[in-house]
């Protein structure tokens, strides 16, 4: 494949294990965040892809060449630093031209890659400057330019947008997936920010202790995660133990949980007689008058614009729902009900 392969990679520091025997494929022109904790492995694993780091054991291709053992230098990949890592002495054309005249291309087809790299990300206005005349978001700009000029099959990016404000990420991250589209870039991109993983890949893979723990579309993440882990680290999810009790040849599954009776409907059977399930808290209905009817009495509300967050009580246990009625209030108690659709079974309770 023209994209990246990865087999069984292991990366061993002393006796801790960061990375644990990982496998995956990204394909070419995909868009894959390593989304996660600190400490879960993602950053190791986009080093080893880089190689800045030497794997313990596993293997890399990339355009189905085996590059386990190939210096950075020497891989078709650029990679975008969290510090942007500009040379302070250099104006921003000098940083832009740095890779090309490294690599000894040729002023014709040097000057062909600056002005469509400088034109793509709107730095025509900055090319004199040193990067400490520049902002954050126009730093980040020329960190990208630099890597896109070198034309690499593979883009990497660690964090990139971790210094910069809340509005500038946004425009940032949305000129960063135009980019990639334009260009047809294979980018691997890490991120403990799950609002940047949804909103930029076309595939996530969470990761958790040095494994993959799921790897998926964002919209499969969100409605379908495979544990609790996965269901909680991506948007708010309710979580609970629940026994089965039955189930149907409709892919009906009756449930004893702390809340009581619940059904659910899934096209997988459980994993166990006793799994964890989850649902989402804008999934609980206040106007409505179905099945998985629940009562709860609110501790806390946050009013949001759109929506206001409850904090609610059922069961001795607190658990979140999202609601469109602002008149409601703490000490209220309110009944909601869930469709069976909308829970989720997910790993089996040893």
């Amino acid at each position: 494949m023209d994209g990246i392969s990865a087999r069984n990679l292991r990366m061993e520091f002393g006796d801790f294990v960061a990375v644990k025997d990982v496998s995956f494929e990204v394909a070419s022109g995909e868009f894959v965040t390593l989304l996660g904790p600190s400490g879960c492995g993602k950053t190791t694993l986009l080093k080893m892809i880089s190689g800045f780091v030497t794997p313990t054991g596993g293997q890399i291709h990339l355009a189905g060449k085996n590059v386990t053992d190939t210096p950075p230098e020497k891989r078709d990949t650029a990679l975008c630093f969290q510090s942007y890592a500009l040379f302070p002495h250099l104006t921003v054309q000098e940083n832009l031209e740095f890779g090309l005249r490294q690599k000894k291309v040729g002023q014709t087809d040097r000057k062909e890659r600056l002005d469509a790299v400088i034109e793509n990300l709107d730095l025509s206005l900055h090319l004199a400057k040193l990067p400490n005349q520049l902002s954050g978001g126009q730093q980040q700009r020329v960190a990208l330019g630099r890597a896109l000029v070198m034309r690499p099959n593979v883009i990497l990016f660690d964090e990139p947008l971790s210094n910069l404000d809340a509005k500038l990420r946004d425009q940032v991250r949305i000129e960063i997936r135009r980019i990639q589209r334009d260009f047809g870039l294979t980018a691997i991109y890490v991120t403990h920010d799950q609002a940047e993983a949804l909103a930029m890949s076309d595939r996530v893979f969470v990761m958790n202790g040095g494994r993959i723990e799921q790897a998926d579309t964002p919209e499969e993440l969100y409605s379908a995660p495979k544990t609790s882990f996965v269901a909680d680290f991506i948007g708010s999810a309710n979580v609970l133990e629940a026994q089965v009790k039955s189930t149907n040849g409709n892919g009906e599954i009756e449930l004893t949980t702390p809340l009581g009776r619940l059904v659910a409907t899934s096209s997988n059977p459980p994993k166990s007689s006793k799994v964890k399930i989850c649902w989402r808290p804008e999934h609980a209905d206040m106007s409505a008058n179905g099945e998985n009817q629940l009562t709860a009495r609110v501790k806390h509300r946050a009013f949001q614009g759109h929506f206001t967050d409850l904090h609610v009580d059922a069961g001795g246990a607190e658990y979140r729902v999202q609601t469109n009625k602002p008149a409601i209030r703490e000490g209220d108690v309110v009944t909601f009900s869930l469709r069976p659709d909308q829970i989720v079974l997910l790993e089996a309770v040893a």
